[in-house]
């Protein structure tokens, strides 16, 4: 695994969410938005932080301090049951480096380590064969296929993957 680090969502990374505004990067939430928009999923990003119903993480990597990606989980609804959901990105110049899937465990350890509980959901697209790979090494189990919205209006056909943080029943 590389070495990487996970440092909490803060002020200074807004310059980070810039970098991930690109159309490779949010074409699984229906393309770039426009500055205002940015700004305002960094103020989200900062006050769910403040909330404890969301935690963000910029992905720093040796050399690298200002981030190469992002990751992160939320409170989610998933089938009328409480659950958390995962998502994350890797500017393209970092990929292959198996990044993402130290991001995502490292990721999963600070759930863990916070006292959470509940499943966390991944959903990338069924198309998008290096996200799925994340999941996979990241330790996800596969439920199947999903319908998927993302945002009022945009569902996109996913995966559903889901990681009990939960220890298993003592016998």
């Amino acid at each position: 695994m590389p070495d990487i680090e996970l440092r909490p969502w803060s002020n200074d990374d807004l310059a980070l969410l810039h970098r991930a505004n690109t159309h490779e990067l949010m074409d699984q939430l229906g393309g770039p938005e426009n500055d205002e928009q940015v700004l305002a999923r960094h103020e989200r990003y900062l006050r769910l932080q403040r909330e404890g119903t969301a935690h963000q993480f910029r992905i720093v990597v040796p050399g690298h301090p200002e981030g190469v990606g992002i990751v992160g989980y939320w409170q989610h609804d998933w089938h009328g049951e409480p659950a958390l959901e995962a998502g994350w990105s890797v500017e393209a110049e970092y990929r292959g480096q198996s990044i993402a899937p130290a991001a995502v465990i490292a990721m999963l350890d600070a759930a863990r380590a916070a006292g959470e509980v509940l499943p966390v959901h991944a959903y990338p697209r069924v198309d998008n064969p290096p996200s799925n790979a994340v999941c996979r090494k990241a330790g996800f189990r596969l439920l199947g296929e999903e319908a998927f919205e993302v945002r009022p209006g945009l569902v996109l056909h996913t995966n559903d993957w889901v990681v009990d943080l939960a220890p298993p029943p003592r016998p």
